[in-house]
């Protein structure tokens, strides 16, 4: 019995040591598995959802500086002279979006559901967009702002560049 002692004694502790990892990196918010996806909990979700919803309302709004805008955009820079041209239109200066549903699908993004407003009327309903988390920031994706961009392009015939 001694000598399965000394045989197993240092398997059970490997094994204590494999468990304590896994509880370490588990706490630690790491996936044990890289190629596995843990959905946000509820509570993260919900925060997320109430900062998406603020961010993309906000990017959205006319109201918003231009610098304010780049910065809620994802790589806005590249965007800083459409943003800055579309800052001084009446048009743009009317215009707001209205979010009407954010699904959190991994820590770092969203897709989120929203209306387009100008003048207080609905001008594109129901667009689907995709949010961003950098920085500890929700941003508009720079993709869901080219698409309204290819819009914008075919309601007046110019594309707005982004700046290189």
């Amino acid at each position: 019995m001694r000598n399965m002692t000394r045989i197993w004694a240092p398997r059970a502790a490997v094994a204590v040591s494999a468990v304590l990892l896994v509880v370490v990196a588990a706490a630690c918010g790491k996936a044990v598995n890289a190629n596995a996806t843990t959905p946000p909990s509820p509570t993260a979700s919900a925060s997320a959802t109430a900062a998406v919803t603020a961010d993309w309302q906000e990017f959205f709004s006319g109201a918003t500086p231009a610098a304010r805008k780049i910065a809620l955009l994802q790589n806005g820079q590249r965007f800083a002279t459409t943003i800055n041209a579309q800052a001084s239109s009446p048009i743009a200066q009317g215009t707001q979006a209205k979010v009407t549903s954010v699904t959190v699908t991994s820590p770092t993004t969203a897709t989120v559901t929203y209306s387009i407003t100008m003048g207080g009327q609905t001008a594109l309903p129901d667009q689907q967009g995709k949010a961003v988390l950098e920085g500890g920031v929700w941003k508009v994706s720079a993709k869901s702002f080219q698409d309204l961009l290819k819009l914008e392009q075919g309601a007046s015939g110019v594309m707005p560049s982004a700046s290189p």
